[in-house]
């Protein structure tokens, strides 16, 4: 069965008409046309007069950690998502169930622009049955083309991309919501994404100065706050712990951030203190809820995208009780813009939820590509 999930930001100004590819015709190209072949990659051509092929590169985990640092992508975020919100084209997002509990997703998105002549498809499976072999229950590959020419251009881990796309994102939006002067993240969960999120809270709010990290498994939180602290992450000083007490904790932090597959909320509202920051990404069906509704009523509400008003179990079951209402939450674009007030005051509490979008990882896959054909 095929289901379609309405993937769209209105504040990008994506519809799902804007976003079909007209008929085309393919035509035989004259013999007199001649093609070049080069050898190593370059920036896709936007020029009508000639026709380059480009050999595919095949991006390592490596390469992508060299390239991709979280206070750059932050940074590119903050500068390329407004900009680009007149080219960009993102369909609806297609999920196919491969069995009762796993899937596969397609999620593409181009533009034509000089300065965004890309077309990018992650493909994402989600076993989650896998933890019970020890191995990941997300797998995902990203493949960028050129929208001048259709040609690949690179092919690279999806998962990876999507660890730094996501925190980043969260990222962005702590820096914009989260008060100046934060001290505290808790960080709810301990699994891929949780290492990734502390970075990009700690390169967004350089205040931070304590860490506390709370998983089911105490001794994945105890093993992550270990290494973050071997690995002297963050500005100097910063102190890494793991706390088996969540309730307790909640209250303690400054910002709050959650990567959790939780069916049952986690956060109490009650336990926010006044000025907190909360960001949420695990949840992304109806059925997940990372906090309750107490957390959703004491905050201010924004979303990365239109797709989360319809995804996110936090959101969905809150305007069904009457919570809160959909047109009183607001766009993490529209907050770039300005067109959207952040923070009004330091005893607001805000609250962050994301469920990604193929936008971001258009963005992050251009920031790896054109870097890394720059230092060729």
């Amino acid at each position: 069965m095929v289901k379609q999930h309405r993937f769209l930001d209105k504040s990008l100004g994506l519809s799902p008409f804007n976003s079909r590819i007209p008929n085309f015709q393919l035509l035989p190209l004259p013999h007199q046309t001649s093609i070049a072949l080069i050898s190593m990659a370059s920036k896709p051509n936007t020029s009508n007069n000639s026709a380059i092929i480009t050999s595919p590169m095949f991006l390592t985990n490596e390469s992508l950690h060299s390239i991709l640092a979280h206070d750059s992508l932050i940074q590119h975020f903050h500068t390329y998502l407004p900009t680009t919100s007149s080219t960009l084209h993102t369909p609806i997002r297609q999920s196919y169930d491969l069995s009762q509990s796993s899937s596969l997703l397609l999620m593409p998105s181009w533009s034509s622009t000089p300065s965004l002549p890309y077309i990018g498809v992650k493909l994402v499976t989600y076993f989650p049955q896998n933890s019970a072999l020890n191995l990941p229950g997300i797998h995902a590959s990203y493949v960028l083309f050129s929208s001048t020419t259709g040609q690949t251009l690179a092919s690279m881990d999806g998962t990876v991309l999507t660890l730094y796309r996501t925190s980043c994102v969260s990222g962005l939006a702590s820096k914009i919501l989260a008060r100046n002067d934060s001290i505290v993240l808790v960080m709810v969960g301990a699994g891929a994404l949780a290492p990734h999120l502390i970075k990009a809270h700690l390169a967004a709010r350089p205040s931070l100065q304590r860490v506390i990290i709370w998983n089911r498994t105490i001794k994945k939180a105890a093993d992550l706050a270990e290494k973050l602290n071997k690995d002297c992450i963050g500005n100097a000083g910063v102190r890494f712990e793991s706390n088996g007490n969540l309730e307790e904790i909640i209250g303690l932090g400054d910002i709050v951030s959650c990567a959790t597959n939780a069916d049952a909320p986690l956060v109490k509202g009650e336990k926010l203190k006044q000025g907190a920051h909360l960001d949420m990404v695990g949840s992304f069906k109806e059925t997940m809820r990372e906090c309750d509704d107490e957390a959703i009523r004491r905050g201010r509400v924004f979303v990365d995208n239109e797709a989360a008003l319809v995804e996110a179990g936090e959101l969905v079951g809150a305007f069904e009780r009457g919570v809160t209402k959909k047109e009183d939450v607001g766009f993490l674009v529209e907050l770039i813009k300005g067109e959207q007030v952040g923070r009004k005051s330091s005893e607001e509490i805000t609250v962050f939820k994301s469920v990604g979008s193929a936008v971001v990882d258009l963005l992050a896959a251009q920031l790896v590509y054109e870097s890394y054909i720059k230092d060729k």
